[in-house]
């Protein structure tokens, strides 16, 4: 090698640890990074000064997301491969440093003026990559009509309890409009199709349309603006949103007014269900690529596409379901040949047979209610879709649907949870279980559960509810009390 070359290289080397020293010191200084601002929100404009931020890979195991709590010059130092990573440090300093608990019922706090040093380093680390957050339901019964101030607080929620795959389908109504649109159908028939904003769930799990619509020019341009905003917001955290994706669903009169071949015609809870347009239609992947590309026009190419065909009791009579997975994938890896097919495991889906064509690493599946029907193979759980295989080798996440129907209930089942969690991540089905799911129907209730959850995949051994409570007592109180401890271990 050359003198020349040998100089070339090493400037090249000095001027990347000059730049990798600025980003450094940078994150820790500026408030323009996302983790800065984030805090900002979360402590009301009081942790500048205070807390600072470290955006470092772990070279010795760069697989592993991790945080670390520490000081440096009196201050709070927090330390992470990820903005999620660090937001997710933060939220636990908070809680188990600071004595300061942030939840749906309280957002954001103001810091006391002399925060609390860890008394040694925290670190904590996990290879479950995965952390779903949201149900189809949750945007029917929480958050239908919420505005861009109350997402705000819900994706800082997201960040600071490390939710990296959120499911996102607010403007998904004027994306199918679009659509049958682009298919013939006039303006008034397509919003005839699409259900209102609190029935939007089940009509997009293919249950039910037009129900509760339709709706005004103004919502569709509202819903698209505040999705653009949620997108935008989650892009800069390191979020992956999910997108709902194309299956095969189709107006119910679509074989009469389209000529197209359908199945799964019938009635679901006395609603009309849309029909399925058999895979097999030569019209299939013309509508899908129409859908993807008016999808694409909302909210841009995403790595995740949430699809439910056949969902409580759809018809599978004339579907080939292999063949069908094999097309529904390929319609979605069209739109991103990186893209990766996200389906509820509820009840009797996804049936095996759908997932049998599609290879390992193209489909994920969320085992929707782990901590009261679990799927994935627990041989001491019986179930009334016995799944003695799982899901055949796919990859899964542990999933706590907990909440039916917004309800609010004083109940948990914290064994189940943190026993499940560590049984299946042990189990020969745990090899395949790439990280976590929060799945509730309603929110804004019963935080204890969601807050004992999202921290699993951060704690490497098994631990008690009783030894858990205590801590989260603290965190609740600010103090440790012994009567309140104890009220939690009876609640």
């Amino acid at each position: 090698m050359t003198l020349k070359k040998i100089m070339t290289m090493n400037m090249r080397l000095l001027l990347l640890l000059l730049f990798g020293s600025v980003v450094m010191y940078t994150s820790c200084q500026s408030t323009s990074a996302p983790i800065d601002s984030l805090a900002a929100r979360a402590t009301e404009n009081t942790s500048k000064d205070q807390i600072l931020f470290r955006l470092v890979t772990d070279e010795t195991d760069p697989a592993k997301d991790y945080f670390e709590i520490d000081s440096k010059d009196g201050k709070v130092l927090i330390t992470g491969n990820s903005d999620l990573s660090l937001a997710t440090g933060l939220n636990w300093y908070l809680k188990y440093v600071a004595g300061i608990h942030l939840s749906w019922n309280n957002p954001s706090q103001k810091l006391p003026e002399v925060l609390p040093l860890p008394q040694k380093k925290i670190r904590q680390a996990t290879a479950m990559k995965n952390r779903y957050y949201l149900n189809y339901c949750t945007y029917s019964y929480s958050m239908a009509f919420w505005d861009w101030e109350r997402w705000e607080k819900e994706i800082d929620w997201m960040a600071l309890h490390g939710i990296n795959m959120p499911l996102v389908i607010a403007g998904t109504d004027a994306v199918w409009r679009n659509t049958l649109m682009r298919l013939g159908y006039s303006k008034e028939e397509a919003d005839a199709f699409v259900a209102g904003p609190a029935f939007q769930a089940w009509w997009l799990m293919n249950n039910l349309e037009g129900w509760g619509g339709p709706m005004s020019e103004k919502w569709y341009e509202d819903r698209v603006k505040l999705q653009r905003q949620i997108l935008a917001r989650m892009e800069q955290l390191g979020m992956e949103p999910v997108l709902p994706g194309y299956s095969g669903m189709v107006p119910h009169d679509a074989d009469e007014r389209l000529g197209m071949d359908v199945s799964g015609k019938g009635i679901w809870n006395g609603f009309v269900r849309p029909a399925f347009l058999k895979s097999t239609d030569p019209q299939f992947n013309k509508i899908a690529d129409i859908y993807y590309d008016e999808l694409r026009k909302v909210n841009g190419t995403a790595k995740y596409y949430s699809m439910d065909p056949f969902h409580e009791g759809g018809s599978i009579e004339g579907v080939d379901l292999t063949e069908a997975g094999k097309i529904i994938t390929a319609a979605m890896k069209r739109a991103n040949p990186e893209a990766v097919w996200v389906i509820q495991g509820w009840n009797e889906n996804p049936r095996a047979q759908i997932y049998a064509g599609i290879p390992k690493g193209d489909i994920v599946v969320l085992d929707l209610a782990s901590e009261i029907k679990p799927q994935w193979g627990d041989p001491d759980t019986p179930s009334k879709t016995p799944r003695p295989n799982g899901y055949d080798g796919h990859d899964w996440l542990f999933c706590m649907l907990l909440n039916f129907g917004g309800n609010v209930g004083l109940h948990g089942r914290m064994d189940n949870v943190i026993g499940g969690y560590y049984k299946a991540r042990n189990s020969r089905f745990g090899k395949d279980m790439t990280g976590i799911g929060l799945t509730p129907e309603g929110i804004e209730n019963n935080p204890v559960m969601y807050e004992l959850i999202s921290e699993l995949i951060w704690r490497p051994e098994e631990f008690t509810k009783e030894e858990w409570l205590e801590n989260y007592s603290k965190a609740r109180y600010g103090a440790k009390n012994k009567n309140a401890e104890n009220a939690w271990k009876q609640l």
